[in-house]
């Protein structure tokens, strides 16, 4: 039995999963705030519930929003700061008294669609999370690829490639920087930028919509992030070439982006043909607690 723990900001939620994929059982509680030894403790219990229920022992993988430094084990990267600087594993070990496998949360969102989602027949795929915030996992032959410096797929903070006078001023990001990625294609960059243009603030379902109703402004918005979008894809595919990039978050529920984007990112990728595939995931929202349990495939 694999158990997955999807480690939230807002909740914690864990899955069990048996041999084949199957799920057993799923439970969700909320994340005690600003607090790390709640939170230990919190993920500890779920894992100690779900197997006195079905009395059963598995395997630990966690999905977290940061990453593990190679250097001493602790936390860094995580937008829940309570975990920053903190020996997460060893102190999860200490109290299930096993070996617990800690990966970044799009690291699991990947690997779940790779595995048996819809990037099931490809040997790279490239999982990108639309959301709050913009971030990315790398899966090669179903393994996550986590890099020298534990920041593989991170390309939200790369600066968007060919900014022209539209782009212009590039827009601050929260990790100091400007024009990165995030602060273009996140969701909140999304109402931010139609804000710009039209005085008018709308959340980026709000805006989806209105455009497949034909609102003139709300389509010109959408061009505009879809343009934004490709550019910054093709950066990825120049470098990495995957098979199949699937899109998470809320933003992936936008379905003009899988109709739109091969046209508009193949003018940018370096290549005569242009192969491939943009997929929505299988799994949805369950697929980064799935593929923190697939952690031990």
């Amino acid at each position: 039995m694999r158990l997955g723990i999807d480690l939230g900001g807002t909740k914690i939620e864990i899955i069990a999963l048996d041999e084949q994929g199957r799920e057993l059982l799923r439970r969700r509680i909320d994340t005690p705030q600003g607090d790390y030894l709640g939170t230990v403790m919190a993920v500890a219990g779920l894992v100690e519930a779900a197997e006195d229920e079905l009395r059963r022992r598995g395997s630990v993988g966690i999905g977290i929003p940061g990453a593990e430094s190679q250097r001493g084990g602790l936390i860094k990267n995580a937008n829940s700061t309570c975990l920053i600087g903190k020996p997460l594993r060893r102190d999860l070990q200490a109290l299930l008294q096993r070996e617990v496998r800690l990966a970044n949360d799009a690291n699991c969102f990947a690997l779940s669609e790779a595995i048996d989602g819809s990037g099931r027949d490809a040997a790279t795929v490239f999982g990108v999370i639309l959301g709050t915030g913009v971030g990315g996992g790398i899966v090669v032959r179903q393994q996550v690829w986590v890099g020298a410096n534990a920041i593989a797929g991170e390309w939200g903070h790369n600066p968007l490639p060919g900014l022209d006078a539209r782009d212009l001023p590039a827009p601050d990001c929260y990790c100091g920087r400007q024009g990165c990625v995030e602060a273009y294609l996140s969701g909140p960059a999304l109402s931010a930028d139609h804000a710009r243009h039209t005085g008018i603030h709308l959340d980026a379902a709000t805006i989806a919509r209105r455009a497949d109703q034909d609102d003139a402004t709300c389509l010109a918005t959408l061009e505009r992030y879809e343009e934004r979008l490709a550019r910054a894809l093709a950066g990825v595919i120049n470098i990495l070439d995957p098979e199949v990039i699937v899109f998470g978050g809320g933003l992936s529920n936008m379905q003009r982006l899988y109709r739109n984007l091969p046209e508009r990112c193949a003018p940018h990728v370096f290549s005569d043909t242009f192969a491939t595939r943009f997929l929505p995931p299988t799994h949805g929202d369950s697929s980064g607690v799935r593929g923190a349990a697939w952690l031990w495939h």
